[in-house]
């Protein structure tokens, strides 16, 4: 058997050493880029599950915007009627005023 001399421990050594850190390397490459696709995967997912709730909201939000409109129409409808009994009211109250002057008139001339 041969014996191994100085330069040539030192040259295994560089090469154990270059495999070793070439190793390493390769490695921290790979978990990077498995890491980054999987934050990208759940950023996508995340995003896509935002905009669902986003257009829940709006769609929330449309529906209460008809509701609004609908008693908005609804509150006018109900002034309008109103409107309406108060000037059959005064009309009312006119006639029955009419009425008792010419009543009581017509009592206390006797």
């Amino acid at each position: 058997m041969s014996a191994v001399n100085d330069p040539q421990v030192w040259t295994l050594i560089g090469v154990f050493t270059t495999i070793m850190l070439g190793a390493m390397t390769l490695m921290t490459v790979q978990i990077n880029r498995t890491i980054a696709a999987s934050i990208n995967g759940l950023r996508g997912e995340m995003i896509g599950r935002f905009d669902g709730v986003h257009g829940r909201i709006d769609g929330v939000h449309h529906r209460i915007d008809g509701v609004h409109h609908r008693i908005d129409g609804l509150h006018s409808e109900m002034n309008a009627r109103f409107d309406t009994m108060d000037t059959k009211f005064e009309h009312l109250d006119r006639d029955v005023t009419a009425l008792s002057r010419h009543i009581w008139r017509d009592t206390t001339g006797d």
